[in-house]
């Protein structure tokens, strides 16, 4: 059987079978895209590298536990996991700053402390839930939009390429379901601001 003229579909059913050279066609067939997203998102060659490697380590965890549910959308989920990788990545920077104390400043001076109140997060976590439930009723295609754009935190072009739809076509489903989501507010009267 050539494996060149399955589809990724038919690779990840073989795969999760017992049959290892699967994967290697999958990994083959889509190398060039991934890192190429990875050193667009990263502008890194060994982190890009290493990324590579921890997202096909994910592929696999996910595919061998049986918890692969992407079906014909194998790259789409790929670039989905590298992503998110990446964004997780990005995160854990943002959240340890390196402060320079060369200077005789004071530390304390940089750092911003603004813990919000028990009540304020508990609001704010019960807005989230409120709202994530809401999501749920859009339509398959503005959910998926909506959900890339603002908890992937993927950018429109991104999302045009995983959909593989335009990127007027990406925004015009944003925009109704942010008409959408906006009417399932009013109609539960839930109140966005804490």
């Amino acid at each position: 059987m050539k494996r060149s003229v399955l589809t990724d579909q038919e690779l990840v059913n073989l795969y999760s079978s017992g049959d290892e050279s699967s994967l290697a066609e999958l990994i083959d067939r889509h190398r060039d895209r991934l890192f190429a997203y990875l050193m667009m998102a990263l502008k890194d060659q060994h982190l890009a590298e290493d990324f590579f490697q921890d997202t096909f380590i994910k592929v696999i965890k996910t595919i061998k536990s049986g918890s692969y549910k992407e079906e014909g959308k194998f790259l789409q989920w790929t670039l989905r996991i590298a992503h998110n990788l990446c964004i997780d990545h990005f995160r854990r920077q943002k959240r340890m700053p390196v402060i320079d104390p060369g200077d005789d400043r004071d530390i304390f001076e940089h750092l911003e402390v603004s813990d919000p109140s028990i009540e304020q997060m508990l609001i704010t976590n019960q807005i989230h839930t409120d709202v994530r439930k809401l999501i749920d009723f859009l339509p398959s295609e503005q959910r998926e939009v909506l959900l890339m754009r603002h908890y992937d935190d993927l950018s429109f072009k991104e999302i045009a390429e995983i959909t593989d739809v335009s990127i007027n076509t990406a925004l015009g489903r944003m925009r109704y379901a942010l008409i959408n989501l906006r009417k399932l507010v009013a109609k539960n009267d839930i109140m966005l601001s804490a």
